[in-house]
């Protein structure tokens, strides 16, 4: 069964807690005990309907008493279709840096809109963070559609308006549901009140949307996680290089290279749950042995010697600055791409992208909580890479303060 990773994201109070909440309780996917206790807790809360949804991803007391989403909140569910992994990012513009990292990794964005307000400025700000990440489906769901007597020139009118914005972004593929989550009207079920909509109920729509690859390639990228040697009498010499397939195929005897040293070999066993395969193939943890003895470290890439990606001490990438203290130039860092990590500087702030138009701006050199800029970086040891828009995982990286271990950035290679 195949997995659907998808977040939603919207204005404050545009009712992507309760949108979550409706899908799952409505799904049948949520447990009797679970239920119960959001039913005594939507008492305690004063909600107005009998059990309040939005409580199910609002998980931290903080947030219930503020009445907001202030974390990225994770569920998992499952249908006899797919399984998924939702995201809920939260609306408020000062959080954009847990939208970007929810993103980072979706198949599938679904941007709530109030038909009562229409596209405003965080829906085009949402949609500019999802065309950055290349996040490969945009779902407009256009909620409260009760709220307008469920009217179909209002819903049209915002489809019009979105794709003239969206026109310039060459977002992959846009699809729109109008809905109402505290009603349930289209969210599991097709809605009666709306039959001018020939279109499919949200869970139809999650169920059956196309995937597309996370990996944008096919080609093999491996990562070493851990260098396993037991040095026992009855291993003495094993040494096995652990991690995952993050993209494409490895095979047994397959030549390959271990960047950065450029080194060649071949493969001589692949371990798969401490069984011998031929084939390990994309997100499989595995234990590759190589038949030559080759020095290599928690870090280092095993690629196929054919499809080598780039290795270097520079880069340019977009990030979004996450730390709640601005960007001090010259400043130490270390970026980490998986398991690999080096020192590295930022040498120069090129632009900021302006979060609104989308247009690359004069930047003055700084940066600060969720500004996301175009840099360039310059590391201690050579990274090996692909572009964002070739392979996500190999593409995207962190930067962490060297001095605090605080996460200042996200970043996705150019």
């Amino acid at each position: 069964m195949d997995l659907l990773r998808f977040f939603t994201a919207g204005n404050v109070d545009d009712g992507k807690s309760t949108l979550i909440g409706r899908l799952l309780y409505d799904s049948n996917s949520i447990s009797t005990d679970i239920i119960e206790t959001l039913t005594r807790q939507s008492k305690t809360v004063g909600a107005n309907t009998e059990i309040d949804l939005a409580l199910l991803t609002d998980g931290l007391r903080a947030e219930r008493e503020q009445g907001i989403t202030i974390d990225v909140a994770y569920k998992y569910f499952s249908t006899s279709k797919r399984k998924f992994i939702i995201a809920d990012t939260p609306g408020h513009i000062q959080y954009t840096r847990n939208m970007f990292t929810g993103a980072s990794n979706a198949d599938l964005a679904i941007i709530l809109v109030d038909a009562r307000n229409g596209i405003t400025d965080q829906t085009k700000r949402h949609t500019i963070i999802s065309a950055i990440l290349g996040v490969p489906h945009v779902l407009v769901c256009i909620n409260k559609m009760d709220l307008i007597d469920y009217s179909e020139e209002k819903y049209k009118q915002i489809e019009r308006d979105y794709l003239v914005f969206a026109e310039k972004l060459n977002l992959q593929n846009i699809g729109f549901i109008p809905a109402s989550a505290l009603a349930g009207d289209n969210v599991v079920t097709k809605s009666e009140k709306m039959p001018w909509y020939n279109g499919l109920s949200l869970l139809e729509f999650l169920e059956t949307v196309q995937l597309s690859e996370t990996q944008q390639t096919d080609e093999a990228r491996f990562q070493v996680q851990y260098v396993i040697r037991p040095q026992t009498e009855a291993l003495h010499d094993y040494r096995g290089f652990a991690g995952k397939v993050v993209s494409g195929a490895y095979k047994k005897g397959q030549r390959v290279t271990v960047l950065p040293s450029g080194i060649e070999s071949s493969i001589d066993k692949i371990e798969v749950n401490q069984n011998e395969v031929d084939v390990a193939e994309t997100n499989t943890p595995v234990v590759l042995h190589l038949k030559d003895d080759v020095d290599i470290s928690r870090g280092n890439t095993i690629v196929p010697s054919e499809f080598l990606p780039t290795t270097q001490k520079e880069l340019t990438a977009t990030i979004c600055w996450m730390d709640n203290a601005s960007y001090i130039p010259g400043q130490k860092i270390i970026l980490q791409q998986n398991s690999f990590r080096s020192k590295a500087v930022i040498k120069d702030v090129m632009s900021k992208i302006d979060i609104h138009s989308f247009q690359a701006l004069e930047s003055d050199g700084t940066m600060k909580l969720n500004d996301i800029c175009k840099v360039f970086i310059k590391t201690a040891e050579p990274i090996s890479f692909d572009s964002y828009s070739h392979n996500r995982n190999t593409g995207a990286f962190i930067l962490i303060n060297e001095n605090t271990n605080n996460t200042v950035a996200a970043g996705t290679i150019d």
